[in-house]
C-alpha cells in the first residue's frame, strides 16, 4: 500500500478511468471506428500508468528538500525509500512504459507514435528537474501532461483510421479535443492553488511560482477570477454545441458550473493553507465529474430520441 501512495494510486486510476470511459464507452457504445483491440488498449493504458508512476517519483525526488518543509509527515523519501532506490524505481517504471509504447507503435504499424512517450517522459523529468521553478511554465507543462491522458487516446484509437473515416470521426475528436482543453484549463487552475500550498517551501528552494511573486491574497482572488471565466466559457459551449441536449447541459450546468461558483466564492476569500488544501481537493472532484460527463454525454446520444 505504502508503494501505491508513493506512486499516487488515486491519481493513476483517474487516469485509467479517463482512458477507458474514452474507449470502453464514448467510442464502442457509440459504435465509433477505433483503431486498438482490447489488448491493444490495456497496453495503451499501461504504458500511460508506468510513465505517469514514473512521473511522481523523479518529481518527489527533485522536491526532497522542499517536501521536508511542505509536507514533512507525508514525504516518502528519505522517511521509507532512499533517493537510490527511488531512482531505481523511476527507471524501471519509466523504461517500461516507453518500451510499451514503442511494442504498441510497432503493433499498429505506426512507429512514429513512440515519439509521444518519449515526449512525455521527457516532459515530466524536465518538469521535475527545473522547469517547475519557473513561473507559470510548470504549472502549463504540467496541465499540458495531463491533458495528454486524453489526447494519446485520440493518437492512438483514433488518427490510424481517419484517411478511411474523415467525416465519422470528426465530431468524435472534436469532443474529446475540448474535454482535453478543459482538463488543460482546469488542472493549470490547481497547480496554481497547489503552489499557495507549497509556498513556504518553495520560496527557500528558488521557485518563483505566482503564489510566491503576487502573494498569497492576490493569487487567491486570480484563481476565484480564472474560475469565472471557466464557467462563462463552458455557459457559452453549452449554447453553441449543446443546446439541443438537455441532459448533459443540465448535468454540466450543475456538475461543473455549480461546484466551479462555489470554488469562486470560496477561493476569493481564502486565507490558510486549509483553505487552499480544500479548494485544491474541490478542484479534483470537479475533474473527476467532468470525465463523467462523458459518460452522461454518451448516454444521452445512445438513446437520444
Amino acid at each position: 500500500m505504502k508503494f501505491l501512495k508513493f506512486i499516487r494510486y488515486q491519481n493513476l486510476l483517474l487516469i485509467a478511468g479517463t482512458q477507458s470511459i474514452i474507449h470502453f464507452v464514448f467510442l464502442k457504445a457509440l459504435s465509433i471506428p477505433a483503431a486498438l483491440s482490447t489488448l491493444s488498449f490495456c497496453i495503451l493504458l499501461l504504458a500511460s500508468l508506468l510513465i505517469a508512476a514514473a512521473g511522481y517519483i523523479i518529481n518527489d525526488i527533485n522536491d526532497v528538500a522542499i517536501d521536508r518543509i511542505n509536507k514533512p509527515d507525508r514525504a516518502f523519501i528519505p522517511r521509507f525509500y532512499s533517493e537510490a532506490t527511488a531512482y531505481n524505481y523511476y527507471f524501471i517504471l519509466n523504461i517500461a512504459g516507453v518500451a510499451l509504447g514503442f511494442f504498441l507503435s510497432y503493433k499498429i504499424g505506426k512507429s512514429g507514435f513512440t515519439t509521444v512517450f518519449v515526449l512525455i517522459s521527457a516532459l515530466l523529468y524536465t518538469y521535475a528537474s527545473f522547469l517547475k521553478k519557473v513561473t507559470l511554465i510548470g504549472n502549463l507543462i504540467v496541465s499540458l501532461i495531463v491533458a495528454s491522458s486524453i489526447l494519446v487516446v485520440i493518437i492512438f484509437d483514433l488518427l490510424p483510421l481517419l484517411d478511411r473515416y474523415s467525416y465519422e470521426l470528426a465530431n468524435p475528436i472534436a469532443v474529446l479535443r475540448d474535454y482535453a482543453i478543459f482538463a488543460f484549463l482546469l488542472n493549470f487552475l490547481r497547480e496554481i492553488i497547489k503552489d499557495v500550498e507549497d509556498v513556504n517551501g518553495d520560496r527557500n528552494y528558488g521557485v518563483k511560482s505566482l503564489a510566491i511573486i503576487m502573494g498569497r491574497e492576490r493569487t487567491s482572488k486570480v484563481c476565484s477570477i480564472l474560475a469565472v471565466v471557466y464557467i462563462f466559457l463552458l455557459i457559452y459551449y453549452i449554447y453553441v454545441y449543446l443546446y439541443t441536449n438537455t441532459i448533459t447541459a443540465g448535468y454540466l450546468l450543475f456538475g461543473i458550473c455549480a461546484p466551479l461558483l462555489y470554488f469562486a466564492i470560496k477561493a476569493w476569500s481564502a486565507e490558510n493553507i486549509q483553505d487552499f488544501s480544500r479548494l485544491s481537493v474541490l478542484l479534483k472532484i470537479i475533474m473527476l465529474l467532468g470525465i463523467l460527463s462523458l459518460l452522461v454525454l454518451t448516454l444521452s446520444l445512445k438513446y437520444a430520441g
